[in-house]
């Protein structure tokens, strides 16, 4: 989309086959826990599938529910709630409504994705949080207490908002 024509080559997740399969025509109700070799999906999952690799599913597969996993290529449908730590792939078949939290998102031309979408970049890449704020950062400090001493007033030194007039009628 901005590559101006330079390359015709579409990006894609991490080519691997995933070894461990949910075949056609069979339903899986529960969690799935899947290893760094991956997961195919063809059947149907009302669950939670929990990978440490990729996470393929297939154009006749469904998922209803939760999908944790590193990587996620959908070719079929997904429903749910969806955690992608790399890349979100989703094929000119694909369907993907919910809730995703993504590093990555790569979209075919006829690929849908409906709902909301948040960018997080990889765990790798993220400044540290600190656990207490910085001085600047401290609500507590921005407002020092009135002479009074009582909460809930507003400091005396905060100018009055504008365009209100408490004495106008």
């Amino acid at each position: 989309m901005f590559n101006h024509g330079k390359s015709r080559e579409k990006p894609r997740a991490s080519a691997g086959t995933p070894s461990s399969r949910l075949g056609a025509g069979t339903h899986w109700q529960g969690e799935i826990q899947a290893g760094p070799e991956g997961l195919c999906i063809e059947g149907s999952v009302e669950g939670t599938v929990l990978s440490e690799g990729r996470v393929v599913i297939a154009p006749g597969g469904l998922v209803k529910g939760t999908i944790h996993a590193r990587q996620l290529t959908v070719k079929g449908r997904v429903e749910g709630i969806i955690k992608v730590a790399e890349c979100l792939e989703i094929l000119g078949t694909g369907w993907v409504e919910g809730e995703v939290e993504l590093a990555l998102l790569v979209v075919d031309e006829g690929g849908t994705l409906q709902g909301t979408c948040v960018h997080r970049l990889p765990a790798r890449d993220m400044e540290p949080v600190p656990l207490v704020p910085r001085r600047e950062e401290r609500a507590v400090d921005r407002f020092t207490q009135s002479a009074s001493g009582t909460h809930g007033q507003a400091p005396e030194h905060l100018p009055a908002a504008r365009g209100f007039d408490r004495h106008r009628h």
